[in-house]
């Protein structure tokens, strides 16, 4: 094959929905960062194009998009997620008014390629398994095409390093890396086994550690987040690297902390939290979905049903982790409200910062075609509206068999408890007397000590800048140093998010308060007749 001329590729990021649980825009903000998370999907394909092609990237996140850009680029390559949708939408149509052609992949194209049609091209599944045909076609003349990589093959001991140069570091909150992908279990409503299948396929520790070599010669220091949709769906592999990990860390003079995604049952090993404790992960996100058992089996997520959900959390803070949680209100087993089991579950795993949203058939799960089936699914529309494109008000999309206004009172009444200031401080309180970091041997340098923070002044932003009663937060932090000082870093961390999910709740509410009002109108308006408004209560 002939070597490949040269190309200006400009890889365009686009925004998530501003009215999104993950932006933390206020945060962001107090730590002098533009978003979260940095596009590693992006960055990854990067790496599988030819070295003669040049390539930009502008994340529309965090900067803005110049017309010297589009001017320069000879192809343009973007993709991303459901809450992109709408911008992404806007992408494709920028690039096809300049004449720029776009080629779209990821997650969202993936399961949806009929709405990305206006792309020049789509590149379906994984990159690592079909990237290469499209680089032939391309050089081949060709300025449009579709090209599917087989599901589950690509080996991602292949997988290169992700162009972190090309990465603002100073932009994001933290930088993500990718061990492994796919998930072990069933989970109704999940698409990730759709995605990646459900047998995780894990990178070599050679291979990992050379991407934090690389990160580290770049000179990040800070947050690293293990993206894997479930870090320890191969345990033997996960078990095998830790300690690998641990050298590492000890050997660069401790330059990360990690957080991750993880399964429950990650709190029936002990011996894999110790290592996860030796290796500076610090945080994990879990999926808990729901604390009522019946629906934990009818959305075959029977691996929370085995155990107590509480004392499992409990472990995890044993082992100086810190617990983030997704939880979901409309699922079909509901049998009445949820609300009082949801928010006292919270409360009494002291979980202080919780993904709460509506039940959403994702395209391509079990979910979704058993909906179909059943003819309850509403048709997908051709766009989302902007800033809309999130579970916590976008959720049911599909006819619910309890009524509408009371699963939406419910999810309503939970975001009330739960992001109420005292609560939420309350369970920050809780978490601090758990969580034990007493075995740690380094510790990580705060991020914000690169951005020219002192701690103290961080503390003092993020207590000013919380809502009243700022007293409860206050004592909180102070309970926190005088108690446990050395958790007292990830304390803080997570009560600067609620500098964020304070305001985001009371806005959901009021996304929540408008639907209810309009069911509520249309079911009793009396210009319709009893027989016609079921189609509207839908």
């Amino acid at each position: 094959m002939s070597v490949p001329r040269a190309c200006n590729v400009l890889m365009i990021y686009p925004r998530f929905s501003a009215g999104t649980f993950w932006n933390f825009a206020a945060a962001c903000e107090l730590f002098g960062a533009r978003y979260p998370a940095a596009p590693l999907g992006l960055i990854t394909v990067a790496a599988l194009l030819p070295s003669s092609w040049s390539i930009r990237l502008v994340d529309r996140n965090a900067e803005d998009l110049s017309d010297n850009d589009l001017e320069w680029a000879d192809l343009v390559m973007t993709g991303g997620m459901l809450p992109q949708q709408y911008d992404l939408i806007d992408v494709i149509d920028l690039c096809r008014a300049r004449g720029k052609p776009v080629v779209i992949g990821g997650p969202a194209v993936t399961s949806s390629p009929h709405i990305y049609r206006r792309a020049n091209f789509q590149v379906l599944g994984e990159a690592e398994g079909i990237i290469d045909k499209f680089i032939e076609a391309w050089e081949a003349g060709a300025r449009e095409g579709v090209f599917e990589g087989e599901k589950f093959q690509v080996d991602v001991t292949k997988s290169p390093i992700p162009r972190f140069d090309l990465l603002k570091f100073e932009n994001y909150l933290h930088i993500g890396v990718q061990f492994s992908r796919g998930c072990p279990f069933t989970c109704e409503f999940c698409d990730i086994i759709e995605l990646y299948g459900r047998m995780p396929r894990a990178k070599t520790n050679d291979q990992m550690l050379s991407e934090l070599d690389a990160l580290h010669r770049l000179g990040y220091r800070g947050h690293v987040d293990f993206v894997d949709d479930n870090l320890i769906g191969n345990k033997k592999a996960v078990k095998a690297f830790l300690p690998d990990l641990r050298v590492w860390l000890e050997e660069h003079d401790y330059p990360f902390e990690f957080t991750t995604e993880a399964s429950i049952n990650l709190a029936d090993d002990p011996e894999l939290l110790k290592r996860m404790n030796e290796a500076n992960f610090v945080g994990v996100f879990v999926g808990i979905e729901s604390p009522d058992t019946d629906t934990l089996i009818q959305t075959k997520k029977k691996q929370n049903t085995r155990r107590s959900l509480v004392e499992s959390i409990q472990k995890i803070y044993a082992a100086g982790i810190f617990v983030t949680a997704g939880f979901i209100v409309g699922f079909d087993s509901e049998k009445g409200s949820v609300a009082d089991a949801m928010v006292e579950l919270i409360e009494d795993a002291a979980i202080p910062v919780c993904m709460v949203g509506l039940l959403f058939a994702l395209a391509n799960t079990q979910l979704t075609r058993r909906l179909a089936r059943e003819g309850r699914l509403h048709p997908e529309p051709e766009r989302y509206p902007s800033g809309s494109a999130d579970q916590c008000t976008q959720g049911l999309n599909f006819d619910t068999l309890r009524p509408r206004q009371e699963v939406l009172l419910d999810y309503k009444r939970v975001l009330e408890r739960i992001y109420d200031p005292v609560a939420f401080a309350g369970r920050l309180q809780r978490l601090a007397a758990m969580l034990d970091n007493s075995g740690r041997k380094r510790r990580t340098p705060a991020r914000d000590s690169r951005r020219g923070f002192s701690s103290s002044e961080v503390m003092h932003r993020i207590i000013t800048n919380l809502p009243e009663p700022r007293d409860v937060f206050s004592r909180t932090l102070s309970h926190c140093i005088s108690s446990n000082p050395r958790s007292a870093r990830w304390i803080v961390a997570l009560m600067a998010l609620y500098l964020h999910l304070g305001p985001f709740s009371q806005y959901v509410v009021g996304q929540i308060d408008d639907m209810i009002r309009d069911l509520d109108h249309a079911a009793f308006d009396p210009r319709e007749t009893v027989e016609a408004s079921p189609a509207l209560l839908a």
